[in-house]
């Protein structure tokens, strides 16, 4: 073998030999690092928001321990939340209001849910233009005491035509009950409810005029109770013919009997 191949293998062993030390020299002394890479998440600012603590059906009146601030998401932030910035008193403040509409447990207080603790309690749950109509019922007539506040129901009128058979009507459709009684909450504990006597109903100016006359000519009025379903449909519907004649004119309707006599003819007799 030539001197000079001879020379060039020598130097290429003792450099493999002097790269292999040097690597582990630096292996032992911790000289590789790894850069570790972290993502940073930038959590989006809270305000305090006043939500309820537990659920408060229709007419629970509010306290300390049912209300509560609790942080909420500034971009979620909606009109009508109470936030700790613009009422730190609201807790004190609300105390005793009454709630005019569900809240769940857990969802912000919304102002147009409650209304002031000295507002009296059922004109506080009537929506601007409603009237309250109470009527007479019973086992038979109040769907076996089932219907509890916030149900929808129909009017059912039963009476005789000048025949003496028996008619029946939907006076009322799809109406919603605010009370049975003076009892206008459902019991949260479900305990059993009395059966009540008494049931007030919500309804538009005209259909309070329609209960009114179907009272004094109904032989009985029933409730019929209606799915939950059904509660996004019409509910200012009315027997209209009660009120007027075809033409829309207001006449005035006598009733003789529980029957609808014609004003004319009666004064004919």
């Amino acid at each position: 073998m030539k001197p000079a191949r001879i020379i060039i293998l020598a130097v290429a062993v003792v450099s493999a030999g002097v790269a292999g030390f040097l690597a582990l020299q630096v292996a032992r002394k911790g000289g590789v690092s790894v850069v570790e890479t972290q993502t940073v998440l930038e959590r989006e600012p809270t305000v305090k928001v006043l939500v309820a603590t537990e659920s408060l059906p229709v007419g629970t009146r509010l306290n300390a321990n049912s209300v509560a601030w609790a942080d909420w998401p500034k971009g979620s932030v909606v009109d009508g939340f109470i936030t700790e910035q613009g009422r730190p008193d609201a807790i004190q403040a609300l105390e005793g209001a009454i709630a005019r509409m569900p809240i769940f447990n857990g969802e912000p207080v919304r102002q147009e849910k409650i209304v002031d603790s000295s507002s009296r309690i059922m004109s506080s749950l009537l929506p601007a233009g409603k009237r309250a109509v109470a009527t007479e019922i019973t086992v038979a007539t109040g769907a076996g005491g089932f219907i509890l506040p916030n149900d929808r129901v129909d009017v059912i009128m039963v009476r005789k035509n000048s025949t003496g058979n028996f008619l029946t009507e939907n006076v009322l459709s799809n109406v919603r009950v605010l009370a049975i009684d003076q009892q206008i909450q459902e019991n949260p504990d479900g305990s059993k409810t009395v059966l009540g006597t008494t049931a007030t109903l919500e309804l538009t100016p005209d259909q309070a005029k329609v209960m009114s006359v179907a009272q004094q000519m109904a032989e009985r009025l029933s409730l019929a109770l209606r799915s939950v379903a059904d509660a996004q449909e019409p509910d200012t519907g009315a027997a209209d013919y009660l009120l007027s004649g075809a033409d829309g004119v207001p006449q005035v309707q006598v009733i003789k009997t529980g029957k609808i006599v014609d004003g004319n003819a009666s004064e004919a007799q």
